[in-house]
């Protein structure tokens, strides 16, 4: 028995499809992440490119829409010290270099939160939670880098605040296939809807027509 219907056999999998009211929340696409010059970096052009779908079609929907940067200056370290001791090289993240800043390919409006964070989650230690409410949100749709890090802990975190949550496969990106493919499982068993770019279009498209 393979591992998908292993986990089917036990109750976990099942769809919690979306609501009416998403959000679309894009965690950490920054420059050192998305640059092969950054040693952070990961190969995540395709989801750039999907991104940058979803926010479009965000936008045209009215949807909120926040990004996520993580940037560390010399107190931000302090805090994050045992971060940063497991991954030493997110000190690249440096306030006044260009890493922090989100890639100029899917580049936040002015009317959109460019949120700074020390640790993993989108949630953790930012107003997301608070925006998210203040609009009125039901369902977040997660994108970004690295999947198996500050994507499935926003994902994570995105469940425990009592929201439905949904993963464009083609707009996650890791270092590694292994553990991209690890988290997308694990995901889509326990926290999430892990769903085709087209069908994360159709959630939003779906929230524009509800509004008008």
């Amino acid at each position: 028995m393979g591992d998908a219907d292993l986990y089917a056999e036990r109750g976990f999998g099942r769809r919690s499809g979306s609501g009416t009211r998403p959000a679309l929340v894009v965690v950490d696409l920054l420059l050192g992440f998305t640059d092969p010059e950054s040693p952070l970096w990961c190969d995540a052009d395709a989801a750039v490119a999907a991104t940058a779908a979803l926010l479009a079609a965000a936008r045209e929907a009215n949807a909120p829409v926040a990004f996520t940067t993580t940037e560390y200056d010399d107190a931000g370290a302090e805090i994050a010290a045992a971060f940063l001791a497991k991954v030493p090289a997110l000190r690249t993240l440096a306030p006044g270099t260009r890493w922090p800043r989100v890639d100029d390919r899917i580049a936040p409006r002015p009317a959109e939160p460019v949120l700074r964070k020390l640790f993993a989650s989108a949630f953790f230690g930012t107003p997301l939670a608070s925006m998210l409410a203040a609009h009125g949100v039901d369902t977040v749709i997660v994108t970004g880098a690295s999947t198996s890090g500050c994507v499935r802990a926003t994902v994570v975190d995105a469940l425990q605040h009592g929201y439905r949550v949904v993963v464009p496969r083609e707009a996650v990106a890791d270092r590694a296939a292994g553990p991209h493919e690890a988290a997308l499982f694990d995901v889509d068993a326990k926290y999430g809807d892990v769903v085709a770019l087209e069908e994360a279009l159709a959630v939003l498209g779906a929230s524009a027509l509800a509004d008008r």
